[in-house]
């Protein structure tokens, strides 16, 4: 029998279920909010109701928005024939926040996972030749994550691609900034020594 009364032990239970919480994290923040001001809760309940009604996917990217294009493809600046393919707009944050990126993204909303029953129909992968054309893209950066089901669908990818005139690139693998050689597995190693560079 839990020792919260019912109410808190649902609210705990829900945001237990929220990426990265467990369920002591998720009892710190019930109990916060039951100490919380009042407009602070309803503030935060708001948020989440705009959240659920406001948010969509953009027109062009896929990327979330709360209008029909995102800012990062209204950006004229963003216009540089670049385009990078990512599998969820997580990975286009990390991409973005790491400054290192200044063209345009396209999410796909996923990877090809048979088992699953994800095929390339499932995928945003006929918006993303339509792109090609229409907006001039000379390089497309194949940006998936380095799975077994990221590689399969960047391979797909290249498939696709090669008939297109457009250069295609994959982001490079390597040793994380701080790691140790000895801890590193094998294939990030030959991914490595396979991508070095002129130093």
């Amino acid at each position: 029998m839990s020792a919260y009364p019912p109410i808190l032990n649902n609210l705990i239970r829900r945001l237990s279920r929220l990426p990265g919480l467990g369920e002591k994290s998720a009892a710190r923040i019930a109990m916060y909010l039951l100490k919380a001001q009042g407009d602070e809760i309803e503030a935060l309940s708001e948020n989440i109701r705009q959240l659920r009604d406001g948010i969509r996917t953009c027109g062009t990217c896929f990327h979330f928005t709360d209008a029909q294009v995102c800012p990062l493809c209204a950006d004229p600046v963003r216009k540089t024939g670049e385009l990078c393919i990512v599998e969820s707009t997580s990975d286009l944050l990390a991409i973005e926040q790491s400054g290192a990126f200044r063209g345009r993204y396209h999410v796909l909303q996923g990877v090809l996972a048979p088992l699953d029953g994800i095929g390339p129909d499932q995928l945003r992968i006929k918006e993303l030749f339509a792109r090609i054309g229409s907006e001039g893209i000379s390089e497309i950066i194949i940006a998936t994550n380095p799975s077994s089901e990221g590689e399969a669908t960047a391979h797909y990818l290249l498939q696709l691609l090669k008939n297109h005139p457009v250069r295609v690139t994959r982001i490079a693998y390597g040793i994380p900034m701080g790691g140790d050689l000895k801890y590193t597995d094998r294939i990030t190693l030959e991914r490595a020594l396979k991508g070095r560079q002129i130093f």
